[in-house]
């Protein structure tokens, strides 16, 4: 009985660790990159590229709510001369699902210019995303739009990669699948640390394709 009393309470003591250890790195990581994260579109910098992160799609090719808001944040950035252009990062891995051509078509129905719009189909998750956008893209200076839960992580792997990047939220709604992005995103923390002490480079690299300079 005391053998197993001592197992039980070893177990108890890993598993305390291990999520005080994941709780601390998500209040770090909020921590560090707090002051690159912008609330008003008018104090944001101007900045070369704005980098919308791809999100779920409708097998018809219209964009989930949190895609659409994404976008639709990254062109009132646009329209307000704070970015010069876009990089859509997102997923297309199959021929029958396509994140940045559904992005790419739903900017360019609201007349932004083709040769402004860049597309990275190979954006397959966020350190993918920002590690090709500095090496095949090869962006000076950028801000990112996602979700504000999704934010300090991007902003956190950019920082780590030497790359000057400033974040901005997307539109704030409720989404059905909110809580449970926000409990996946504490142990993502996990893997983007991983990435970047390992260095990892992504499998799609490419030829590179510099956005336009201004």
């Amino acid at each position: 009985m005391n053998r197993l009393k001592k197992y039980i309470i070893y177990i108890l003591i890993v598993l305390g660790g291990g999520i005080a250890f994941i709780w601390g790195l998500s209040f770090y990581i909020i921590d560090t990159t707090s002051d690159e994260i912008y609330s008003k579109i008018s104090d944001l910098p101007i900045s070369n590229t704005v980098i919308v992160l791809g999100a779920s799609v409708h097998s018809d090719g219209k964009l989930s709510p949190i895609l659409r808001d994404r976008v639709d944040t990254a062109l009132d950035i646009y329209r307000s001369g704070r970015a010069k252009q876009f990089l859509l990062s997102g997923d297309n891995r199959r021929n029958d699902y396509d994140e940045v051509s559904a992005m790419k078509n739903y900017l360019l129905e609201r007349d932004v210019p083709e040769n402004l719009i860049f597309t990275d189909p190979a954006g397959l998750d966020t350190y993918d995303s920002m590690y090709r956008s500095d090496y095949i893209y090869k962006i000076p200076n950028a801000i990112v739009v996602t979700q504000k839960f999704h934010l300090p992580r991007t902003l956190f792997i950019a920082e780590s990669l030497g790359l000057n990047y400033i974040g901005f939220p997307a539109k704030h709604k409720y989404y059905e699948t909110e809580n449970n992005l926000i409990r996946r995103e504490k142990l993502a923390n996990l893997k983007a640390m991983w990435e970047i002490l390992t260095k990892q480079t992504p499998e799609n690299m490419g030829e590179e394709n510099p956005v336009n300079r201004f």
